[in-house]
């Protein structure tokens, strides 16, 4: 579960309010706590985001960073900071690790990553991923994923002759058919904002990775 990140005087002045408010509602007994039902985790669930297509062929990292934190905040830097904070060159964003970094600096929260080095991925990398992109969707969280897309397997309009080297944002999922929903700021073939099937995304991203 993803938590913001409070600094401890916010955190002392929130228990000070917390405790002037408490006479409002008695909290639950044990026995009613332990009754009350879980709330089932929804089906599906999309962000809304700001998306901008990469101001350069090689910003897909800032780009993608940029597309996550619009999730949680309309305070933006320009992909032109994010590339500078990421570290970002002309060969593009090293590592998913300086995404999920970033992410955390600029939005104060528990932002972290992992790796999928094996190809094919196991079921449990893939399960893990779904219940990594579904608690973070549903937390309002999106997940930025590095992903290697060769001819044969690659998402909507993508070059078919060569293999692509690319970060997105995964915005939205849909347990009922296993699909998720990407903004893509490479903007390959006028395709910005697309579904795909999960199945598709968890071939996508080994050996790389996810920011979540």
């Amino acid at each position: 579960m993803r938590r913001l990140l409070v600094p401890a005087a916010a955190a002392a002045i929130a228990g000070v309010l917390g405790l002037a408010g408490a006479a409002a509602a008695e909290p639950l007994r044990p026995a009613e706590a332990a009754a009350a039902p879980a709330a089932a985790p929804a089906a599906a669930k999309e962000l809304a985001v700001d998306y901008q297509v990469q101001e350069t062929g090689y910003w897909c990292g800032p780009a993608a960073a940029r597309i996550a934190m619009s999730a949680r905040t309309g305070q933006l830097p320009s992909q032109a900071d994010l590339a500078a904070q990421l570290g970002t060159t002309e060969n593009g964003t090293d590592h998913i690790s300086q995404i999920s970094s970033a992410l955390a600096a600029n939005l104060g929260a528990s932002y972290t990553f992992r790796e999928m080095p094996a190809d094919p991925p196991s079921q449990a990398q893939k399960d893990q991923l779904w219940t990594d992109i579904v608690a973070d969707i549903d937390a309002g969280f999106a997940v930025v994923a590095n992903i290697v897309a060769p001819p044969g397997n690659q998402p909507p309009g993508y070059p078919a002759d060569r293999t692509i080297y690319h970060y997105f944002t995964v915005i939205g999922y849909d347990s009922s058919n296993m699909t998720v929903k990407i903004a893509d700021s490479a903007s390959f073939s006028g395709n910005q904002i697309y579904w795909l099937t999960f199945d598709q995304l968890a071939t996508l991203i080994p050996p790389k990775g996810y920011a979540y």
